[in-house]
């Protein structure tokens, strides 16, 4: 985080604000056409193919970014609204430049597998923002099934848990391209919250040991 705050007085004015919301408005403005337009190839045109790029289509390292992973118009807007929420929650709590660059590292790491394996999704990455949400905020309510009141920390289990089995599944059918987009996913988590994680496994080691010397101390008062 040291390297953050660093970035962050050097080049703090520049950002995107409400960087969610655009995100979210693009998503749904590609749906919209692709939902009324079925036979037009909006959605061919938008994802990142790494021959495509090389070929000249270079637009692709940006729009995959509002390609919808789903063309249920119910689950679209549920699933918009939810990560505009997460979004905006998150650039409340880090201000927008930070959110600024934890989507943006997201991006990248996305791209570079990408390049790598052929083909990149952000949808991964955006999964993960609710990880980072319950970090930030764990103690955080969601109704489940609109009426039973869950926290965010224990939702999280969940969220793991699917992106380990997706990543499970993705190795043994050979989708490397998704295997390396859930890597991304996790390593920018763990790179925005893998330091506080570590001290806080240091603070527990730390309590044990002085609560241990603590109760040795009044043992041999007592003799």
């Amino acid at each position: 985080m040291n390297l953050l705050n660093k970035l962050e007085r050097k080049f703090g004015r520049f950002y995107i604000q409400n960087l969610m919301l655009y995100i979210v408005i693009g998503n749904l403005i590609v749906f919209i056409f692709a939902y009324l337009f079925p036979d037009l190839p909006i959605t061919y045109y938008l994802d990142f193919d790494r021959d495509a790029v090389l070929h000249g289509q270079v637009w692709r390292v940006i729009s995959f970014i509002f390609y919808p992973y789903n063309f249920n118009p119910v689950f679209m807007l549920i699933s918009c609204y939810f990560y505009w929420m997460i979004g905006t929650h998150l650039e409340q709590a880090w201000g927008s430049f930070r959110f600024n660059v934890f989507y943006l590292t997201g991006i990248i790491g996305t791209l570079i597998g990408g390049f790598i394996t052929g083909y990149a999704t952000s949808y991964y990455l955006n999964l993960s923002l609710f990880l980072a949400l319950a970090a930030v905020f764990p103690n955080m309510e969601f109704l489940l099934f609109f009426f039973i009141p869950i926290k965010a920390k224990y939702l999280a289990y969940v969220d793991v848990a699917f992106l380990l089995w997706d990543f499970i599944m993705c190795c043994i059918a050979g989708q490397w391209s998704s295997v390396a987009a859930i890597l991304v996913a996790f390593l920018n988590i763990a790179l925005f919250f893998g330091g506080g994680f570590i001290n806080k496994i240091k603070d527990h080691f730390r309590y044990r040991k002085t609560r241990k010397n603590f109760k040795i101390n009044m043992t041999h008062r007592d003799d």
